[in-house]
């Protein structure tokens, strides 16, 4: 059964986002000679460590792990030196001299310290200084592509993924707008699909020029102080200056809306580094009325590259759903769209390309066979190499009922003649 379209779960959620990090021109990878491969975990846990920045020294080159920490870069030459760098972790530089066994980075956690100024007044200084940093750089825009990746799991099995390729514009606080250039999909029959899962990376952001200042919720707003509780965790080292580390909580005074999250803010130039946001209110419904939304969250994750310009371009964005289905007679069925993207071959240069703007009339998989499908563009596509499909969500798609064009065509069975 089809279901979802999922509308915008509220003005007032869209108005409040953002977040860090990254991003490297991928483009010279394709003729590349030597292939790395590795992963990233944190020294102490020995955990992977998702989303950290791999950088090849001396050159534009680079990547980032996964959500399973791992990674995958092309090199032109050997040896190599990569920096390797994570918000939360001491930065760290390994030499490459060989391609041929798996790397293992491990960075320690970085030093935190809290300031001795009061720590509450020192979060909301930060998050006023860093609302007027972006106003101040919101009209530079960025030019470039993304890799968007979207998986749904119905009672943690997977019943379909989405793959699309965009072209996009961009600013220091949100996707402004894009256009597809390549799509794939695969699926099998299910209780349920998603329509437009991927608006919800498209349409959020830190800062709305737009929006009205007297009702904002934004964390980055004129009404911070009114809407928000703010406590410093504590300052992350970064050479001589630092990333303020700070976490934030609606106050109860705050009606039909409840979001907490952390926001990492640069403490000398005031550009928000990476944002994460958790909320409820995510009111997308199924179009069968027996069914009922129940235990709702939605996480926004967003990175921007850290630069020394005034306005830094975005690395990723990550957004999670999670919810249970409960029907009459039925037991509670558990749901789960996790959505990456990762921004790359981003510069200044303007386009001719026409950017569409986010839209729920807009539906993904209307999108996805609006192109014709490569398989040669997706065989060779680095930035799809570095994050490879689940060997899970294969094999799932791989049971009779499953279709869409990742998938390997099914062989033909040569017509049987009959005996005279």
């Amino acid at each position: 059964m089809e279901t979802v379209p999922f509308s915008l779960f509220g003005k007032r959620f869209v108005a409040s986002f953002f977040t860090l990090l990254l991003l490297m021109g991928l483009g010279h990878a394709a003729q590349a000679q030597y292939q790395v491969r590795g992963v990233t975990l944190d020294k102490d846990t020995k955990q992977p460590l998702p989303f950290v920045s791999i950088a090849v020294k001396g050159t534009t080159l680079g990547t980032a792990s996964n959500e399973n920490g791992e990674f995958s870069l092309n090199l032109p030459s050997l040896p190599r030196t990569l920096i390797v760098s994570e918000i939360s972790h001491v930065r760290d530089t390994v030499r490459v001299t060989s391609g041929d066994k798996p790397l293992q980075i491990a960075l320690a956690s970085a030093s935190i310290t809290l300031p001795e100024v009061k720590v509450g007044s020192y979060a909301f200084q930060l998050a006023d200084r860093a609302y007027e940093a972006m106003r101040n750089s919101y009209k530079q825009a960025f030019y470039g592509k993304a890799f968007y990746r979207q998986v749904t799991r119905i009672d943690n099995e997977p019943t379909e993924i989405q793959e699309m390729v965009w072209n996009v514009k961009s600013n220091n606080a949100r996707i402004q707008g894009t256009t597809i250039a390549q799509g794939r999909y695969a699926a099998k029959q299910a209780l349920m699909s998603f329509k437009d899962f991927s608006f919800y990376t498209k349409a959020y952001g830190l800062y709305d020029p737009n929006a009205d200042s007297t009702t904002s919720l934004s964390l980055l707003g004129p009404n911070t102080v009114k809407n928000y509780y703010l406590e410093i965790s504590g300052i992350l080292e970064k050479g001589e200056g630092g990333i303020a580390e700070i976490t934030f909580e609606t106050r109860p005074e705050v009606k039909n809306y409840y979001a907490k999250g952390t926001i990492w803010i640069d403490v000398d130039t005031y550009k928000v580094e990476r944002f994460r946001i958790t909320t409820p209110n995510y009111s997308g419904k199924s179009n069968n009325p027996a069914f009922k939304f129940k235990d709702k969250q939605l996480e926004i994750d967003m990175s921007f590259q850290s630069t020394t310009d005034a306005a830094s371009p975005l690395d990723h964005i990550k957004t999670t759903l999670n919810f249970v289905i409960e029907r009459p007679g039925k037991v509670r069925t558990k749901m789960n769209v996790s959505a990456f993207t990762f921004f790359y071959d981003t510069n200044q240069t303007p386009t001719n390309i026409e950017y569409q703007r986010a839209s729920l009339d807009t539906k993904d998989l209307d999108e996805i066979r609006s192109v014709k499908y490569d398989p040669e563009f997706w065989a060779n596509n680095a930035v799809v190499k570095r994050t490879p499909v689940e060997d899970e969500v294969i094999k799932s798609f791989e049971q009779k009922g499953a279709f869409g064009t990742m998938l390997p065509p099914k062989p033909t069975k040569a017509p049987t003649r009959k005996l005279q």
